[in-house]
């Protein structure tokens, strides 16, 4: 079956057959002046909640967009719940982290400040703004969540009951990968990576005494911090996230 549209975009407003739906000023003008759309052209939304829609664009101003979902084209599906927790990285490397992550299916990224941490701000809107891109672009129906920075024992405190912490380990004293992801764990799991310059050792031995924390290890080399991030977060879906399903052809 053809592709019936080339375009899709997350919103948070309701999906529902003949309901109109008004898309901000920035999506129209992206709409009108980047893509040169205009009313009667046929595009995607999703909005992490009701699946995506096959929608058509009713009127394009400068202000607003407004488009009409016509039919559903694939219900909201389950995905991994899987947490990307991270020391901040500098400027273009946040982006690129926050993208790739975002395809790689983290239903949240979560900013942590450990001792080495060299970033002192995190700019969470920006992140967010990389995680919606990614999310139109991959085709996944969800856009993670971005958590508050805050210091690393502040959400070690608060951590959920039932969330396997994978810590990487760059010391080599972590169990292999595979090995850590065979074992069947029932509630969600979330990736810990540190900063360049690594945890200090109070911070892994802090860590390795939580009952809920798994070390592991990424191998004989040691990975840049945004290496290792995608490599753990590939690992996890390949053993046991949704790599193992295959891409469904849900364009017939």
């Amino acid at each position: 079956m053809a592709r019936l549209y080339q375009t899709r975009l997350h919103t948070g407003e309701s999906l529902a057959a003949a309901v109109a739906v008004t898309l901000p000023k920035g999506q129209a003008h992206y709409l009108r002046s980047v893509l040169r759309l205009s009313p009667g052209d046929r595009l995607a939304l999703f909005n992490g909640r009701d699946g995506e829609w096959l929608a058509e664009i009713s009127d394009l101003g400068k202000a607003s967009a407004l488009v009409t979902p016509l039919e559903q084209l694939r219900p909201q599906a389950v995905e991994p719940d899987l947490w990307l927790v991270f020391a901040p990285l500098k400027h273009a490397r946040i982006d690129y982290l926050a993208e790739k992550a975002t395809e790689l299916g983290v239903s949240a990224l979560c900013p942590v400040f450990t001792q080495r941490t060299i970033v002192s701000r995190v700019n969470e809107e920006r992140l967010l703004a990389n995680a919606v891109e990614a999310a139109e672009q991959s085709e996944r129906l969800s856009v993670p969540e971005v958590m508050p920075a805050r210091k690393l024992e502040a959400v070690l405190a608060d951590w959920p009951a039932g969330r396997r912490l994978l810590v990487c380990d760059e010391t080599g004293g972590g169990r292999p990968i595979s090995e850590a992801l065979a074992d069947n764990v029932s509630g969600g799991n979330a990736v810990l990576i540190g900063p360049e310059g690594g945890f200090t050792e109070t911070e892994l031995d802090g860590l390795r005494k939580l009952p809920f924390v798994t070390a592991i290890s990424l191998g004989p080399r040691v990975l840049r911090a945004d290496t290792a991030a995608l490599a753990a977060l590939a690992c996890f879906q390949a053993i046991a996230g949704d790599w193992r399903q295959g891409r469904p052809d849900f364009r017939g």
